[in-house]
């Protein structure tokens, strides 16, 4: 089946420098805040009130029409607000991402472990998204599925708004087929199907196992060893967060190098950019038939994982 390329859609505000614009609700006001200027000084305490009134006057902060917010414009609850999200000094990722195919309807990518695959927290720009976005040029690139920014391996997006339900519902459904490798230690198994009930933890980071009708499942078997740790394959049958990497550790082999489980490290631990021990964790392959063209698609990384990170 053939498509002509389709005419660039454009989003209802531009992308700027590869990021589009957040939307948040004005809340009830308690009388605390007399312009919209107070309200966000309070709800963004790591900017200073100094910062957001510079990203006022340069047109970073509008609302539902498009209408600029400045620094003295009244506080109104239940108003929508836009604004552009831009982080001083953040930090660079040394690692690239490599795009393995592109069409029409897809971008797939090769994450290199530490990017984050969106914005948040202390990553804007230095995210695999905002990356494919300028060096494509697609602004309507949006993510399919997710990836921790410590995994490394591959992750889809569509170009296309008008059928991103449409891949979306594949997930959801579970009818994408899903590979991952990992390095833990050795286990006395060859294949195991691992179900277990999977929860928030205490943490808001993370997710624990816990007693309960299982909704987690992955088939895990055991390829090859060396010096106490083993190359395993997980294929996940379903998506919780966090799923391999808590699921692994329940079995009593957390993955190489997992920050997370069974302990979380400090938050300052987390933030040190030490690249010298990536989580030994790769989505390796994916495979699905595509609900537009109804071809079969398979895709497969170009990295590995190593003993050698230990």
């Amino acid at each position: 089946m053939s498509l002509s390329r389709p005419p660039k859609s454009k989003p209802r505000f531009p992308v700027r420098e590869g990021v589009g614009a957040s939307v948040i609700a004005l809340p009830e006001s308690d009388g605390d805040w007399h312009t919209i200027l107070d309200y966000l000084v309070e709800r963004f305490p790591n900017v200073s009130r100094e910062e957001i009134v510079v990203r006022m006057a340069r047109g970073d902060v509008f609302d539902d029409g498009g209408a600029l917010i400045a620094a003295s414009t009244p506080y109104q609850a239940h108003r929508k607000l836009y604004y552009y999200r831009h982080v001083e000094d953040e930090p660079r990722i040394p690692f690239e991402e490599a795009v393995l195919f592109q069409d029409e309807l897809i971008v797939v990518a090769d994450k290199p472990h530490f990017l984050p695959a969106t914005p948040g927290g202390r990553y804007v720009q230095e995210t695999l998204l905002t990356r494919l976005r300028r060096r494509l040029g697609i602004d309507s690139l949006a993510p399919m599925h997710r990836l921790d920014r410590e995994t490394a391996g591959l992750m889809l997006f569509t170009v296309q708004p008008s059928t991103r339900a449409r891949y979306a519902a594949l997930f959801a459904a579970r009818e994408v087929q899903k590979r991952y490798e990992a390095i833990a230690p050795t286990l006395t198994i060859s294949t195991i199907v691992r179900k277990t009930r999977i929860e928030s933890a205490d943490h808001f980071m993370c997710v624990k196992e816990v007693d309960g009708e299982p909704n987690a499942e992955t088939v895990i078997t055991k390829l090859d060893s060396s010096g106490g740790f083993s190359r395993y394959r997980l294929e996940p049958q379903t998506g919780k967060k966090h799923q391999l990497r808590v699921q692994m550790c329940g079995l009593g082999a957390p993955i190489m190098n997992d920050q997370m489980y069974p302990t979380l490290v400090s938050k300052e631990e987390l933030e040190r950019d030490d690249y010298t021990r990536p989580l030994q964790l790769l989505a390796q392959a994916i495979a699905f038939r595509d609900p537009i063209t109804g071809a079969e698609r398979s895709f497969t990384t170009q990295q590995s994982l190593s003993f050698g990170y230990t």
